[in-house]
C-alpha cells in the first residue's frame, strides 16, 4: 500500500481516505479532503491558493529544489524483496529525513535573516527621516544599529560554519 499525495495541496492521502477522481483519459487525481476536490472542480490554480504547498514553493517560502526530494519520487517498478536491501533502505530513509529537516531549518533561518535585515533598514530610514524629532542621540543610535548588524553577521557566519561541519560529517557517514 502506498501513501499518495493530494493532487491539489500535496498533503498525504492514506489508504482508505480521501477522494479519487478518474478522468475520461484514465488519469487519476487523489484529494485529501473535499476542500481540495472542490477547488480542483472550480479549476483553481494550486500555485495561487495560499494554503497549498505549491504556493509556498512558488512564493519562495519553502525549500523547492533539493536532492533529498529525489528519494520521495514515485517509482512504478517493484524491486524484488531482499531483506538486506530493506534494512539498508530503512536506515537511509532515516538519514535522508534528518538531512531534509536540517536543510529546511537552514532555509528558514536564511529567509528570516533577510526579513530581519529588511526590518533594520526600514527602522534606519525612519530614524533618518525623523532625526530632528530625536534628542541629539542619532550617532549613538546609528552606532548601536551597526553593532547589532555586525553581531548578526558574525552569528550567521558561525551558524554556516557549524552547518557545513555537520554536513561534511553526514556525508562521511553516508559514504
Amino acid at each position: 500500500m502506498r501513501i499518495e499525495t493530494c493532487y491539489f495541496c500535496s498533503s498525504n492521502v492514506y489508504p482508505g481516505h480521501g477522494i479519487m477522481f478518474c478522468r475520461n483519459d484514465s488519469k487519476e487525481f487523489r484529494f485529501c479532503r473535499p476542500k481540495c476536490h472542490k477547488a480542483f472542480q472550480k479549476k483553481k490554480n494550486p500555485r495561487r491558493v495560499r494554503w497549498t504547498k505549491a504556493y509556498r514553493k512558488s512564493a519562495g517560502k519553502e525549500l523547492a529544489a533539493d536532492s533529498t526530494f529525489e528519494f520521495e519520487r514515485r517509482r512504478n517498478r517493484i524491486p524484488r524483496y531482499d531483506r538486506e536491501l530493506m534494512a539498508v533502505t530503512v536506515k537511509a530513509v532515516d538519514k535522508v529525513t534528518n538531512v531534509r529537516v536540517e536543510r529546511q531549518k537552514q532555509f528558514y533561518e536564511e529567509r528570516m535573516d533577510k526579513a530581519r535585515g529588511q526590518r533594520v533598514r526600514e527602522h534606519e530610514k525612519i530614524l533618518m527621516v525623523d532625526k530632528d524629532k530625536l534628542p541629539q542621540r542619532e550617532d549613538v543610535l546609528e552606532r548601536a544599529v551597526r553593532a547589532k548588524e555586525k553581531q548578526r553577521r558574525l552569528d550567521r557566519e558561525k551558524r554556516k560554519e557549524a552547518e557545513e561541519r555537520k554536513e561534511r560529517a553526514r556525508v562521511q557517514e553516508m559514504a
